[in-house]
């Protein structure tokens, strides 16, 4: 465990940062000895935070679909038309803006006209993941039944009020299925025949699908392109689709991690017929995991993971420095498509991010990819929904990867049972942030010293987010330390802070974690804060994530 005493004579980040607000409410000393300092600078906006960098991703892997959103008509589970009706409830609490489906891998693979028309006359597939599917888990996890298809997902969508996001195969699918996806997805009621074999289906309105993904991963499982054969395909796919009266925005698979090499190829090939080619981009979609905790022993996919469940102070933060990684890929590909789009008109789209364990944590026994969230995944979530909000002018949407019964989960499900994991109770949390206008936050706070493999490390001691709507402020604040408290004062440039509420998600055991028998293990509590002389002090608990909601004076 480490020392407060040895804690403190280490902690250098931010050191100088106050040095800029001496008309500020931080001008005198601070009389309440808070090591820990919190301003939020009102008259430098960054921008909008877009509401769909909540956004969420399913996935037909594992659980996620069969399962977890499709229990069936005539279940005995409570649903609405074959979907989980609980889930339907805790998904309208968060204002899930935006679905991304039916993948991920699974997309490349998939033919949408399988997924129409009578559900007992649609075909059974193969599913992509059927490789890595056990005995122990059910046949329509292996071998896709095909009873969730486009009509089913955009219903859901409805019922949670996101709008959805089609993943489009381009792997395996030529490029005018695509096209037809979008006729019968958008085409006037009794224009087409896909139009009318959509009203047959009980939905004689256009769904509206905006969001395309134009493949997906197409560097590996999406059909193993180069950049600049994938940048063809992208144009021939995206040439002359009929609009129906909804600007469409493709999304182009973009790169996995550092994957420098693969943005600058794809647009160099884009513009290679002129620059205009820009404008039928609408983002580029980057996937980054935190997955290797093995400290720098090896790069293998398997050997490198940890364990969701059984880790040690060390796994904790090794695995916030891997997440942490998020800003300077953000900052990084921005930058390379900068050199070929001077006014950024093309945007980021993290459509896949989240940390991925080894198995072994699941919370129904044959489903794949399931993890089960723990504090550390909630206050992981929490500084990666903060990193996007910091950048506003550059990420346009982001799915967390994936919305049940998989990675990040934000709830876990089987037959009648249901729960709301840490994570998804930090998308609760951070909802408050859509919309916003995000404002820079300068934090000063003693950071983290620990033992690596005996060699000295850091990491922050406090980071987060600050977004305001008319004389609301939304400020969150990720405290990574596994057994610190940090007391900060929280004070507003040029304003100041009258009163509010503080939500706080914490536990003392940085492994608790809900489950199908004990829901309610970690839950967010809530606590009123007033302001004196317009600065608030709040003492954030360790491992912790937390919402201070303020009334500007």
């Amino acid at each position: 465990m480490i020392g407060r005493r040895e804690f403190i004579r280490s902690s250098v980040v931010g050191a100088g940062c106050f040095c800029l607000s001496r008309t500020g409410p931080f001008a005198a000393a601070s009389p309440t000895g808070a090591d820990s300092r919190i301003e939020i600078v009102l008259g430098e906006p960054l921008g909008t935070i877009s509401p769909d960098i909540y956004g969420h991703f399913a996935e037909n892997v594992g659980g996620v679909i069969y399962d977890g959103i499709w229990v069936g008509e005539n279940s005995k589970v409570p649903n609405l038309n074959g979907i989980r009706k609980e889930l339907v409830e805790e998904m309208r609490k968060i204002k899930a803006p935006v679905v991304r489906y039916p993948g991920g891998c699974f997309a490349d693979s998939y033919d949408w006209r399988d997924g129409i028309g009578p559900s007992d006359r649609r075909p059974r597939r193969t599913n992509f993941w059927a490789h890595e599917e056990s005995a122990a888990g059910p046949a329509n996890h292996k071998y896709d039944p095909n009873q969730f298809g486009t009509n089913e997902f955009i219903h859901f969508c409805k019922l949670i009020g996101s709008q959805p996001y089609l993943a489009a195969n381009v792997r395996s699918l030529p490029a005018a299925a695509f096209s037809q996806w979008v006729e019968y997805c958008n085409a006037p009621a009794g224009s087409t025949t896909l139009a009318d074999a959509r009203a047959a289906a009980g939905y004689a309105d256009p769904f509206g699908v905006r969001f395309w993904g134009v493949g997906n991963e197409s560097w590996g499982c999406g059909g193993n392109f180069t950049a600049q054969e994938y940048a063809v395909e992208f144009r021939r796919y995206t040439a002359w689709v009929p609009q129906y009266g909804e600007k469409l925005s493709f999304i182009a698979s973009g790169p996995s991690d550092e994957g420098w090499d693969w943005t600058r190829g794809f647009l160099e090939e884009i513009v290679r017929k002129g620059p205009g080619e820009l404008r039928s981009i609408f983002g580029l979609a980057l996937h980054y995991y935190a997955w290797n905790l093995s400290r720098g022993r090896t790069r293998d996919w398997n050997e490198g993971k940890g364990d969701a469940l059984r880790f040690d102070a060390l796994d904790w933060y090794e695995l916030m420095r891997q997440g942490d990684v998020m800003e300077s890929l953000i900052n990084g590909h921005w930058q390379i498509m900068g050199e070929f789009d001077k006014n950024h008109a093309v945007k980021l789209v993290i459509d896949e991010w989240g940390p991925w364990y080894r198995p072994g944590s699941e919370a129904t026994p044959g489903d794949i990819l399931e993890q089960t969230p723990t504090l550390r995944d909630a206050v992981f979530s929490g500084m990666t929904l903060d990193t996007f909000n910091r950048h506003p002018e550059k990420v346009a949407m982001a799915n967390c990867a994936q919305l049940i019964n998989c990675l990040n989960s934000l709830y876990l499900a089987h037959e009648d049972k249901f729960c709301v994991t840490p994570v998804g109770y930090v998308f609760a949390m951070y909802a408050a942030h859509q919309g916003g206008q995000a404002l820079r936050t300068i934090f000063s706070s003693p950071s983290v010293s620990y033992d690596r493999d005996g060699k000295p490390a850091s990491f922050w001691g406090l980071k987060g987010s600050a977004s305001i709507q008319d004389k609301e402020l939304v400020l969150t604040v990720v405290n990574p330390h596994v057994s610190e408290a940090r007391e900060a004062e929280i004070g507003i440039r040029s304003g100041s802070l009258k009163s509010g509420t503080a939500t706080s998600l914490t536990h003392t055991d940085i492994h608790a974690h809900n489950s199908l028998l004990e829901r309610d293990v970690v839950r967010p509590k809530t606590s009123a804060v007033d302001g004196k002389r317009g600065v608030i002090t709040y003492t954030f608990p360790p491992a912790s994530v937390t919402k201070l909601a303020l009334t500007l004076a």
